[in-house]
């Protein structure tokens, strides 16, 4: 559960914001800084928290928006424009070559594996699915807010758009590494065989 740290401050927006949507938004501004530099202090590198670096523009942004008009209509579409905000990050972290998982994935893995091919291309995919989920969960909270259905449709896709994923990041890299492993194996025996 450790990969959920990142999206502290997300949660901590949608709790918040039961009281009014620039409080939750001020909040999980507060909370994303806190997170930055509680990894600076820790001596963890910044170079690779596109998430943390993505949140803190997105909650600026949004705290200023919320303060200046506490009645704007883009308060409906808060679950959508965070779910794509969500989404523009982890494509954006593939783009440039620094998926948002990696630096998550660096809290757990050795630092002997974190620029192998692997560790890399496992990240890639881990972070592909994020960014899917995401994306599709961004569009289902658009149609939910644009028909005003019921809140408990929200709910449903908020859950659904971490757990799915989460599962996806619990599983994916033992499968990745066995696949690896499979086919190393398999160019050893022909290199073997070959020798021969």
């Amino acid at each position: 559960m450790k990969y959920l740290r990142g999206f502290i401050p997300w949660l901590v927006f949608a709790g918040v914001s039961t009281a009014g949507w620039q409080w939750g938004a001020l909040a999980g501004l507060a909370a994303s800084m806190v997170l930055l530099i509680t990894d600076r202090a820790a001596g963890l590198a910044l170079d690779v928290r596109l998430l943390e670096y993505g949140t803190i523009v997105y909650f600026t942004g949004l705290a200023v928006l919320a303060f200046a008009r506490p009645d704007s209509g883009l308060q409906e579409y808060c679950s959508a424009l965070s779910m794509g905000w969500l989404a523009l990050i982890a494509w954006v972290s593939i783009a440039v070559g620094r998926p948002f998982t990696m630096a998550i994935a660096r809290r757990m893995a050795p630092p002997e594996v974190w620029h192998t091919q692997l560790f890399r291309r496992i990240n890639v995919v881990i972070t592909a699915a994020w960014a899917l989920s995401f994306t599709l969960s961004a569009m289902a909270q658009a149609v939910i807010s644009a028909y005003d259905l019921s809140f408990g449709y929200s709910i449903l896709v908020q859950v659904a758009g971490f757990v799915l994923p989460i599962r996806f990041t619990a599983t994916y890299p033992e499968r990745a590494l066995a696949r690896f492993l499979q086919q190393a194996g398999a160019g050893l025996d022909i290199q073997g065989g070959m020798a021969a």
